[in-house]
């Protein structure tokens, strides 16, 4: 009952698995990652071939017998690590490569190149977001006094530490660093904190409001305070809204991209948003088309063709390395401006 067949055309002979929730908590995500999956394998006339992805234990195994019964040859989505770990070893025995879109856990990927199961990840690792900060800051802030603060959240805690670890080995001891309490309608008490202490730079380890309301309370304090913070800054731009210039380590939005043009106005024609996992999952089936044409002209299976190639998609060109991660780092230095994030003076990196 997991298995629901979506469209009718087969000549083309590739047919592609999109495993993804569709209900739940995240059946919002796993709607885009259909839709964008579904955009792009129709403009082709290939077949897809949709799977509910329940996100619970011991499911895996379902989603991927699912999978070879429908005959797919790539299999992408996969928001879950539960679902990954029952079904990678029957789609490696299948001979049928997973990309998700969404898993960063490291631990599944070491499993996953211990046992050769061909999974690929199109998302970020864990400690990617922290590895960009940290080249950030070495690179552009070396030369200043620098504060690091975090809400005691553990995703703050543990991604200033690392940021604070890495600045130590390289002879870079912060002039200040704090936990603050997270939520609060001031922060001048904290801000005053920083200017004591001659801080000029800090990074926050928190979520978008609460550096919006320090931002708000350095400007209030006449405190010329530059701030970066990390992927959490992609969020509601209220109760208070982000001053100009706070800078952001976090994915950017493909729809902005001009390497997105073509493929937006696709999914616009088709009154489709490119907003989330959209372009992400459009991408992973660019990505496994070319993998099976590849494929058809060797005798090598296609898991090596999406390890070893080259493939310009709609979130830009994609490599894979030889632990099948991104070769490049997708997270981006960028600013708030006006109303998103963009590229500060222009540059894309």
């Amino acid at each position: 009952m997991l298995l629901l067949a979506v469209g009718e055309c087969h000549a083309a002979g590739l047919t592609i698995g999109v495993v993804a929730p569709q209900s739940g908590n995240l059946s919002l995500i796993g709607t885009q990652v259909v839709a964008g999956a579904k955009a792009r394998i129709s403009k082709d006339g290939d077949t897809i071939v949709t799977v509910d992805e329940p996100c619970e234990e011991n499911t895996g195994g379902t989603v991927a017998d699912a999978l070879i019964a429908a005959k797919v040859q790539v299999a992408i989505g996969f928001l879950c690590s539960e679902t990954l770990e029952g079904a990678l070893p029957r789609l490696k025995d299948a001979n049928i490569p997973a990309i998700t879109v969404s898993v960063r856990s490291r631990i599944l990927m070491e499993d996953a190149l211990k046992n050769a199961w061909p999974l690929y990840r199109l998302a970020p690792a864990d400690g990617a977001e922290a590895q960009k900060i940290i080249e950030v800051i070495l690179r552009d802030w070396a030369a200043s006094p620098i504060a690091l603060i975090e809400d005691g959240t553990i995703h703050g805690r543990e991604l200033t530490e690392a940021v604070r670890v890495a600045l130590e080995e390289k002879g870079l001891k912060p002039v200040f660093t704090d936990t603050y309490r997270p939520g609060q309608d001031q922060q001048v008490g904290l801000v005053r904190r920083l200017k004591k202490a001659g801080a000029s730079k800090v990074f926050i380890g928190g979520d978008r409001s609460d550096v919006a309301i320090i931002a708000r309370d350095a400007a209030a304090e006449k405190f010329k305070l530059d701030i970066l913070s990390g992927d959490a800054m992609r969020a509601a731009n209220q109760p208070v809204a982000l001053a100009d210039g706070i800078a952001a380590v976090t994915l950017p939005d493909y729809a902005l991209d001009p390497t997105a043009n073509a493929a937006v106005a696709d999914l616009r024609a088709a009154s489709i948003e490119p907003e989330g996992y959209v372009l992400p999952a459009y991408a992973a089936v660019e990505i496994a088309t070319k993998a099976v044409s590849d494929a058809a002209s060797d005798d090598r299976p296609i898991a090596q063709h999406i390890g070893g190639g080259t493939f310009d998609t709609a979130i830009g060109q994609i490599r894979f390395d030889a632990r099948h991660e991104l070769t490049d780092n997708p997270y981006r230095l960028l600013e708030w401006h006006a109303d998103h994030f963009a590229a500060p003076g222009g540059q894309t990196k």
